[in-house]
């Protein structure tokens, strides 16, 4: 817990300086995992290059936006993380560009058919399972009963006690979305989601913040990436984490190279090294705990082991198509995100 929150530490004044600008930085990246892990990044290329470079942290639908506003004139050299089918339909716009990889031929066999899917232009870096987590004290304070299921989320005694990310700005919430259409069937999940909107607290714009809220005891349930539960647990926070037993949806983490990247040279050595044992490490060594996809890479003690958990045969392909987002999307912000 001391080494976390030293961590913590250093990453606040990373975050503190990121939206300074730096102006003699030698790449850009927009980066979509969590904050801390950002800041372990960005100090372990400046190190292994001695170059400075700049590292934001934005949510995945809002990096999504800024690439695509930024289309003629790209600002931003590299995406690194978040959800994969995001970075698929970027890839299907035509704004990312494509690359081969050093350490291609290392990744675990999830990753190389991400890889081919996105037809070289994104690569997979690590691996997760959504599902949720609760706050066992709270629970045990208000005598409720522990959810095991996503459809026990619907039950009137978890009214305004649980927190979901919106699927808008979040690559989490996103997967959310399309895995409860995947397990349900669209019109069914629909009314899954209009059933939950009414116990939902608030819809937050980033797919960490809902877990985050549940283990300082600000809400009940958080809604979220498993990974990112573990990494709050084992600061010392009360959650109890669950796969839902209806089976559950994962992503697929992935780093891009912006298309008319103005460093690309310099974008295509960051990649070969996200996608190393070194620079995969970065993610444990920030208290992170996804799977990594570098067979070579050392698995995180905490992560969740996927092949243990129910999951949904989630297709990357129709749900990271720029057609069936944007529908889906339409639908939840007419039915759902307008009544909340």
């Amino acid at each position: 817990m001391r080494s976390i929150t030293a961590f913590s530490a250093v990453a606040a004044l990373w975050l503190a300086s990121a939206g300074t600008g730096m102006a003699a930085s030698s790449l850009t990246v927009l980066c979509g995992v969590d904050e801390m892990w950002c800041a372990a990044m960005k100090t372990a290329y400046e190190t292994k290059s001695g170059l400075e470079i700049s590292v934001t942290r934005k949510s995945t639908g809002d990096i999504l936006n800024q690439i695509r506003a930024e289309k003629s004139a790209p600002t931003v050299d590299v995406w690194w993380g978040g959800t994969g089918d995001t970075h698929l339909q970027a890839g299907s716009e035509n704004l990312l560009e494509p690359y081969q990889p050093a350490h291609q031929r290392d990744m675990l066999p999830w990753a190389q058919n991400f890889f081919a899917m996105s037809g070289g232009r994104s690569a997979g870096i690590y691996a997760g399972a959504l599902g949720f987590a609760y706050n066992a004290d709270l629970l045990r304070e208000l005598k409720l009963p522990a959810p095991t299921c996503w459809k026990d989320l619907t039950d009137v005694a978890y009214r305004g006690r649980v927190q979901s990310a919106n699927p808008n700005s979040s690559g989490t919430a996103f997967t959310t979305l399309a895995t409860l259409v995947q397990l349900f069937g669209e019109d069914e999940a629909f009314r899954y989601l209009a059933a939950l909107n009414r116990n939902i607290e608030r819809y937050t714009p980033s797919g960490s913040a809902p877990i985050k809220a549940a283990a300082r005891g600000e809400t009940l349930i958080g809604i979220s990436f498993m990974h990112d539960a573990v990494t709050q647990k084992q600061a010392g926070f009360p959650l109890v984490i669950v796969a839902p037993c209806e089976g559950t949806g994962y992503e697929i983490g992935a780093v891009s190279i912006v298309k008319g990247a103005k460093n690309i040279e310099e974008a295509k050595r960051f990649v070969d090294f996200a996608l190393s044992p070194e620079g995969q490490g970065t993610g444990a060594a920030s208290g992170q705990n996804q799977v990594p996809s570098n067979a070579k890479s050392r698995l995180p003690l905490a992560a969740p082991d996927i092949s243990m958990i129910k999951m949904v045969d989630y297709d990357f392909a129709t749900f990271g198509s720029p057609e069936e987002r944007s529908r889906l999307l339409r639908r939840f912000g007419a039915e759902i995100a307008a009544t909340n």
